[in-house]
């Protein structure tokens, strides 16, 4: 039986194992994909506390070997259910069964995107999903922000200090977001609004986003904007279905938990992006992390 079992080998995931192993418990982690989570497609970190500049695979890189080498175990299975048997966890993965006395679920967010044909090559590359990570990258540039929620106007707001210009092209001819900040966009005179319109392809050159096709709702022409950079802020997609009988999930199916990490259920927490909160950043995945591998040690202390 391992101490605690962590679904998800992203930031938060490997530094709850971190923690973890200080403590002198074992931690076991499972991922379904690849370690290192979403970070891994980041070409440059550079907003991470006491690092100047490192790549996404290198950190996620060190932060897998430094939880290995404190003893943590990583195994590459899908985790598909958690059951709570009061003092111990059973956790069921496509290959087997395991048994432990904690769980932390820190299974992530996936970026939704927009699905074109070349949008996944273009990542790191000029198609971006977080503006305040690699929004300093295209300092003195024309960008395009896809989307019409709070997210991307607080992008565009963000990317209109240090951008050359900044087109925010959303489906419809109202935003969603809070009119307060709807209103502030609109007072920068940098910023470009493209209503009733949908990105429908991504132009290259040398292997770079040069510009977006943008398709109009209503009458069907298309046109093109030539852009350095495309900030896809149409959403974030948890997946947390398979443990809604351990957590209690939002309506966005995030997870329900405050800066403590606990579900409401004895033994069961969670981290980084996968929970509710304001801010899904490197830094707050291993704030999470810490917080609830300190907070599982804690639960098994007092068994």
């Amino acid at each position: 039986m391992a101490d605690i079992i962590i679904v998800g080998a992203g930031p938060a995931g490997l530094t709850a194992a971190i923690y973890a192993q200080r403590a002198g418990r074992k931690a076991l982690v499972f991922e379904a994909a690849v370690y290192g989570g979403q970070i891994v497609n980041t070409p440059e970190i550079e907003n991470y506390p006491a690092i100047k500049k490192i790549s996404g695979f290198e950190f996620a890189t060190a932060l897998y070997e430094q939880a290995t080498s404190l003893g943590a175990e990583v195994k590459m299975e899908r985790v598909i259910s958690v059951t709570d048997n009061g003092s111990s966890k059973t956790v069921k993965t496509d290959n087997s069964e395991y048994e432990c006395k904690a769980v932390i679920l820190a299974t992530g967010a996936k970026n939704r995107t927009l699905g074109l044909e070349n949008e996944k090559a273009l990542i790191g590359k000029g198609v971006s999903y977080c503006a305040t990570c690699d929004g300093m990258f295209f300092r003195g540039k024309t960008v395009a922000v896809a989307g019409g929620g709070n997210t991307a106007i607080e992008d565009a707001l963000f990317l209109s200090n240090y951008c050359e210009k900044v087109y925010i092209i959303h489906r419809r001819d109202r935003f969603r977001a809070h009119e307060a900040e709807v209103a502030k966009l609109k007072g920068r005179e940098n910023v470009e609004l493209v209503l009733n319109k949908n990105v429908t392809a991504l132009k290259e050159d040398g292997g770079r986003l040069c510009g977006v096709e943008v398709t109009d709702k209503l009458t069907g022409e298309k046109s093109e904007l030539a852009v350095a950079g495309l900030f896809v802020a149409i959403g974030q997609a948890p997946d947390n279905t398979p443990f809604e009988n351990v957590a209690t999930l939002d309506n966005g199916g995030y997870i329900v938990a405050g800066e403590d990490c606990k579900t409401g259920i004895a033994g069961i927490f969670t981290a980084g992006d996968c929970r509710t909160k304001q801010v899904r950043q490197l830094t707050t995945a291993a704030s999470d992390g810490a917080a609830a591998a300190l907070a599982a040690c804690s639960y098994i202390d007092s068994l």
